[in-house]
């Protein structure tokens, strides 16, 4: 979901947060919404969705987060909102170990249904909470680049991060949609147009054509 319009916004971009129960994905989205976060927030039912508005190299971008369950059983349901997502926050808790070794599982499955442009980072959450730290920055960081990720360490208890995690896979997917918007006027402007003729010189006698 990359649309492009005249009046509210320039750009409206769908990002979805995916990753285990309990790792903060809802404090996330509401930490960047709202700035608010809650001790007592409970897991997600299905999907629920927020959205902010910002600037981006001069362009209004609408930021639509969708917030999906990481329980099991809602697996069904999420995999349907992966579709027209532009960015993905893959997000584990730094205290649980589990939660970052299920990231590849999440990866898989983020890959299988998400279009192949998605501009996707690793996100470990809970960084405030380092005295308890199950998973190494350096780890992750590794991982990332193996998958070709980018990554950042989050708190959305201190806000730690957050806004510069949203903004750095806003600047990404802005830049990768730009890209496919500028291929395409090239592509238009260098279609021929009806009836012009197109002169195909014959250099297979050089060797130069078709000679692989």
């Amino acid at each position: 979901m990359a649309y492009k319009v005249d009046h509210e916004y320039d750009y409206l971009f769908k990002i979805v947060l995916i990753g285990d129960s309990g790792v903060g994905k809802s404090n996330i989205l509401s930490r960047f919404t709202r700035n608010e976060f809650s001790l007592e927030s409970k897991s997600t039912i299905g999907v629920e969705f927020a959205t902010r508005t910002l600037q981006v190299e001069g362009k209004t971008v609408k930021a639509q987060i969708w917030d999906t369950a990481g329980q099991e059983r809602y697996r069904a349901i999420t995999s349907a909102y992966y579709r027209g997502a532009v960015g993905a926050f893959l997000v584990y808790d730094i205290t649980k170990k589990q939660s970052f070794e299920n990231v590849t599982r999440w990866l898989r499955e983020l890959r299988d249904h998400a279009d192949a442009n998605i501009v996707l980072m690793l996100t470990g959450n809970k960084c405030d909470l380092k005295h308890l730290r199950a998973v190494s920055e350096h780890d992750a960081q590794a991982f990332a680049e193996k998958e070709g990720l980018s990554f950042l360490e989050t708190s959305a208890l201190d806000a730690h991060n957050v806004e510069k995690a949203f903004q750095s896979i806003l600047l990404d997917i802005y830049h990768v949609v730009s890209k496919k918007a500028l291929a395409a006027q090239e592509a238009e402007y260098f279609v021929p147009t009806k009836g012009t003729a197109i002169k195909v010189e014959n250099n297979a006698s050089k060797g130069t054509c078709c000679s692989r």
